[in-house]
């Protein structure tokens, strides 16, 4: 696939809008290892207000849980970077905001950070819409990205909003 430049992010940006658009429904973005590219990203498509409400960049432990509810427990137990804090990440943004849907991204973008159990370049995703059931439905991958800090952030933003337009395409 290669590393997405400028223009391949803002073409996923902008198919991703237009379908949220077409369907009358809001994206919330939960962020940490991209620093709030994603959201960035998306609300540099001019209009992007019809279908981005908010995004929480939570790049420390403490923010993920005074902004998204990351139980302390999870963190402790299976890190910031692992399924189930990207899955209460997702599940948070839509808890916290007026959105249908919700994205997040937690991950080692390097060059520190890495433990032998989890590499420079592993990201866990998650995304989620919101039931009215009130459980969400969440899906959840990860991926090992190869590359500098740069390369590791730009491989993340495109996957989470080729993931979006995958979950999105469902509804």
């Amino acid at each position: 696939m290669g590393i997405p430049d400028d223009t391949a992010l803002r073409s996923l940006a902008t198919e991703l809008g237009n379908v949220l658009h077409a369907q009358h429904c809001m994206l919330a973005t939960a962020e940490s290892c991209t620093g709030g590219w994603v959201a960035k990203v998306l609300t540099d498509i001019p209009g992007s207000s019809a279908w981005f409400d908010r995004g929480f960049v939570t790049y420390t432990n403490q923010a993920k849980q005074d902004l998204l509810d990351v139980p302390v427990e999870i963190l402790d137990t299976q890190g910031a970077v692992s399924q189930q804090t990207a899955e209460a990440m997702a599940q948070g943004g839509l808890r916290h905001s007026q959105a249908h849907f919700s994205l997040a991204i937690t991950g080692i973008a390097g060059p520190g950070g890495s433990t032998p159990d989890k590499p420079v370049g592993l990201v866990w995703f998650s995304w989620a819409e919101k039931q009215e059931s009130g459980e969400p439905i969440i899906w959840s991958t990860h991926y090992v990205f190869a590359g500098d800090r740069e390369a590791v952030r730009r491989q993340a933003v495109a996957t989470a909003l080729r993931g979006m337009l995958a979950g999105v395409g469902k509804a």
